[in-house]
């Protein structure tokens, strides 16, 4: 399979379908917003620089998405990993004693 590039102005090669390469632009490029938003697709981010720092991202929405998910997927399994750790030093309870517990603050509210 021969892969197709394209050139992108002064900022090196840019692979059309396997989006290996970084889209990165000073800031600056904004004033011509129109061309840097045709950088962004799904899986290619564009990095904006200032003073030849990285500053912002601008990325497709779907990415944006797909990032908040495996975000909170993350958290989720770090609290899992700290419950199972918490129980392997403290000891588990059993279901019923879960049970009870959820019962009681049910009654609570």
């Amino acid at each position: 399979m021969q892969r197709k590039q394209e050139a992108s102005p002064n900022y090196g090669f840019r692979e059309e379908r396997e989006k290996i390469m970084a889209v990165i632009k000073p800031v600056s490029d904004l004033r011509n917003y129109n061309t840097v938003l045709e950088d962004v697709a799904e899986g290619s981010p564009v990095y904006l620089t200032v003073n030849g720092r990285g500053r912002y991202t601008i990325r497709d929405i779907a990415d944006d998405e797909e990032f908040e998910k495996t975000k909170a997927m993350l958290k989720l399994m770090c609290e899992l990993a700290e419950g199972r750790k918490s129980g392997e030093e403290e000891g588990y309870i059993s279901s019923d004693e879960v049970r009870a517990h959820f019962m009681e603050k049910r009654h609570e509210i």
